[in-house]
């Protein structure tokens, strides 16, 4: 991309290098430890599903079942594996049948030599995620052969509560010209360390993510492409204390995108540290390897923190959250990095500083599809205010050519927006979005003005923090609350009870197989 902010590309390699340093520290870290999510999403990936008679879903009951014997530290694929050498059981689902039954006892089994375990399990393992790749491949030959709109994509929410009620909403947005479906997950779903099981209809603020919910979502609008002849994509939530099963359950029924942000959950949830920064990686390991597009969360710093003093800090996470991901196997294209039009709207010339950002963010990472956020924080309940700064951040979506735009909506703030207040949001971005395809091109910002300026003191900020953090760690950066002015310290937070330190003969089949794989993206 041609650069037309006249950054200095010295101080742009020197953000790069510091977030290599910052996530090789995160690492060294983590490493050598595993969580009960990670290990309930490879025994998912191995095909276990269902749940037991009290509603328990058969992946906890499994893990749960070994880390009470405190036998977790080998992993649950050393279990299943020794378990198949030992008995008549031809997969991994009648195994956790028989242990959610109570008819077995997976650590009072003799135990096999670990090769013939490890070719055990890797072998069943290579076989669940090339049927997985498959079914993910014919999707992207759909939706090569449908066609979508041309980016910016038109990222629009549902959050009925009730799955049945958000197919319904999700085949009005793709009437009205919505290019991706986000089913908004059920308030503090996030904070559960399991995965409810079946389709639900009673979630508070949005619907339960649950794999028989997505697949309900996906031949929904899977029916409504092929009759229209055009893909509408889905999306979900991967965060909280089930981030890679979310994952893995997305990546199995199908999901086109997942909001995947490594720091999400750590800052806004209170999730411990380890725990969160360890999901994060095998979350992202799958939704890399099967091509899934993930959204960051960098704009939900602009709701705790003031936008411009904060713009540095969202650049510097931008770096961070890139850097993280690609560690994880996710390439740039599939890294809809976050950001978002908030500055407050009385300031003077906030719509070029909000430019300046989005302009800067387009140039600091041009492979990357960039996920743009409207404004929320200073919408007042003034719905022809909110509908007029929609249109401001309609226009610079359509001119910095992000990749994925979340639609603002007149009623912003003040309630869960109805269908016919997102059908007005869709109108306001094809209107604009039509008007101003090419403004884009046509636009030469003045050297040394306003814009360059502000594009140039955030990358400044940014690389001074990146480089502190650099020296210090990010651990230690999150404990003096450098992101969302949101303090977290490693020895706190929710769900690090579910972090195990693995044995030396611990093995995780799955990231094995996807560490290093070409994406099917």
């Amino acid at each position: 991309m041609r650069t037309k902010l006249d950054l200095d590309q010295g101080v742009v390699e020197d953000c790069r290098q510091a977030a290599v340093q910052i996530a090789s520290g995160v690492a060294e870290q983590i490493a050598g430890k595993t969580t009960v999510s990670v290990e309930r999403t490879v025994a998912r990936l191995l095909g276990v599903d269902g749940a037991n008679e009290l509603d328990v879903p058969l992946p906890n009951v499994l893990v749960d079942h070994v880390r009470e014997r405190g036998e977790l530290a080998c992993g649950i694929a050393y279990w299943l594996g020794n378990a198949m050498l030992h008995g008549d059981w031809p997969s991994a689902q009648p195994i956790a049948e028989a242990v959610a039954a109570q008819e077995l006892d997976l650590c009072a089994l003799p135990r096999a030599p670990l090769e013939p375990i490890r070719e055990q399990i890797r072998g069943e393992c290579e076989r669940r995620l090339l049927e997985i790749g498959s079914r993910m491949e014919e999707r992207r030959e759909l939706r090569d052969r449908l066609g979508e709109s041309p980016p910016p994509l038109r990222y629009v929410l549902t959050a009925t509560g009730n799955v049945y009620e958000d197919v319904v909403h999700a085949l009005a947005v793709a009437e009205a010209g919505g290019d991706i479906v986000a089913v908004i997950r059920s308030t503090a779903q996030s904070l559960l360390d399991y995965v409810p099981f079946g389709p639900t209809t009673e979630g508070y603020g949005g619907t339960f993510a649950t794999q028989q919910n997505f697949r309900i979502m996906r031949a929904a609008l899977d029916d409504w492409s092929r009759k229209h002849g055009r893909y509408v994509r889905l999306s979900s939530f991967c965060s909280g204390l089930c981030m890679p099963e979310i994952a893995a359950m997305g990546a199995i029924e199908g999901y086109d995108n997942m909001v995947n942000d490594a720091l999400y959950g750590i800052l806004y949830r209170d999730i411990n540290i380890v725990r969160g920064l360890i999901d994060q990686r095998a979350s992202r390991m799958v939704n890399g390897y099967f091509g899934v597009v993930i959204n960051t969360g960098e704009d939900n710093y602009l709701r705790t923190a003031e936008a411009l003093a904060a713009a540095s800090s969202v650049t510097a996470s931008q770096f961070i959250n890139r850097q993280l991901a690609r560690d994880s196997g996710v390439a740039d294209e599939q890294i809809a990095l976050g950001d978002a039009f908030e500055i407050d709207p009385p300031v003077v010339n906030g719509l070029l500083y909000e430019w300046a950002q989005a302009q800067l963010t387009r140039e600091l990472f041009p492979d990357c599809p960039v996920k743009y956020m409207p404004p929320t924080r200073h919408m007042d309940g003034n719905l022809f205010r909110t509908h007029a700064c929609d249109s401001l951040f309609n226009l610079v979506t359509v001119a910095t050519g992000q990749g994925i735009q979340t639609i603002g909506v007149p009623t912003e703030g003040i309630f869960t927006p109805h269908v016919h207040d997102r059908v007005i949001g869709l109108e306001n971005v094809n209107y604009v979005f039509a008007s101003a395809r090419d403004l884009g091109d046509e636009i030469e910002f003045k050297r040394g003005g306003i814009v360059q300026r502000r594009a140039q003191e955030v990358l400044h900020g940014a690389h001074q923090l990146l480089t502190q953090m650099a020296d210090e760690g990010l651990f230690a950066a999150l404990a003096r609350g450098v992101f969302g002015d949101v303090s977290r310290r490693v020895d706190e937070g929710r769900g690090l009870e579910g972090v195990v330190e693995v044995a030396e003969q611990y093995f995780n089949p799955a990231s094995e197989l996807m560490r290093g794989a070409s994406s099917l993206a």
